[in-house]
């Protein structure tokens, strides 16, 4: 049964991270206890090959790998969106495609890195993208890596196309759900993209957060938007702020960051892939030290025993 991306891409979706071996191959093992952890925790979808997902570093096929993983787990019970990153727009959607082959809901394109296009080689790039799938496209805006932003103008102008059903927001820029909220359809939605503002984002209207703390504090999250969606600002605020230093170890180092918190909690190692290494020593002790603020017994139980 069809369900629109406006009924899942809303609330904390966690960004995964891709566990490797000892051999630096992917490990498809833990992948799946971390899929399966979110179904349980009752996640609306599952981002994988994105930032967390270290998806530069994957090669095309290790992208296909590990979205026929998630949706192998997911069997419809959570929605896979699948990245497509590359500032190649050749490359950008042979990605895409894959995505498609491999069952994924959605696709999610980033604004090209390095390249620095202007904004109608933007609009080019996603249109491009958009018409080589039948996917729903879901737009990723983080300029502090791709220096420049996606205009609101050039949002408008793509969501002119109903394929485009969602934005991740990375700039920070939390009044953007405000600014954008008369004029958008009424069925696209715009989801923070930084976990550090998540909270002002979903309190000034944004529909929820692409979240790398989510997969350390799944229900603590869900908690969080529950909250803001009944107007208890108060009681969300403060489970925000037990976040918050975790969310800041996450912030700094992201995903070596993410990938040791995991470990810890015995859901996969800590390995990560060129040029992204494991975290140092007092790196370590502060995401221990982040994991005590949560004041989650599930959570710390035997942390740093």
């Amino acid at each position: 049964m069809f369900i629109p991306p406006s009924a899942w891409f809303t609330g904390f979706i966690p960004e995964l991270p891709t566990p490797f071996d000892a051999a630096d191959a992917i490990d498809l093992k833990p992948f799946a206890a971390i899929c399966e952890r979110q179904v349980a925790a009752g996640a609306p979808a599952v981002v994988v090959c994105e930032t967390a997902g270290e998806a530069p570093t994957l090669s095309p096929a290790e992208q296909e790998l590990v979205i026929r993983a998630a949706v192998d787990v997911a069997r419809g019970r959570v929605r896979v969106i699948a990245g497509a990153v590359s500032n190649a727009t050749s490359r950008a959607i042979e990605l895409a495609r894959r995505a498609e082959a491999a069952g994924a809901d959605a696709v999610m394109s980033v604004v090209p890195a390095y390249n620095k296009p202007m904004q109608e080689g933007m609009l080019a790039h996603f249109r491009a993208i958009a018409g080589a799938i039948g996917l729903p496209v879901i737009l990723h805006d983080i300029p502090s890596r791709t220096l420049r932003p996606l205009a609101d103008e050039t949002l408008l102008r793509l969501v002119e196309s109903r394929q485009f059903v969602g934005l991740c927001d990375g700039s920070g820029d939390m009044i953007r759900p405000m600014r954008l909220a008369r004029h958008l359809p009424a069925n696209f939605r715009i989801l923070s993209g930084d976990d550090t503002t998540a909270f002002g984002f979903m309190a000034d209207g944004g529909d929820g957060a692409i979240s790398e703390v989510a997969n350390i504090a799944p229900d603590l999250c869900r908690t969080i938007f529950s909250q803001i969606r009944q107007g208890r600002m108060q009681s969300a605020r403060y489970l925000d702020k037990r976040l918050m230093p975790l969310i800041g170890c996450l912030s700094r180092e992201s995903p070596a960051a993410l990938k040791y918190a995991l470990s810890v909690l015995g859901l996969m190692s800590a390995a990560t892939r060129l040029p992204i290494v494991p975290l140092d020593a007092t790196a370590q002790r502060e995401v221990v030290r982040a994991f005590a603020a949560i004041a989650d017994e599930e959570l710390i139980d035997g942390v740093g025993a």
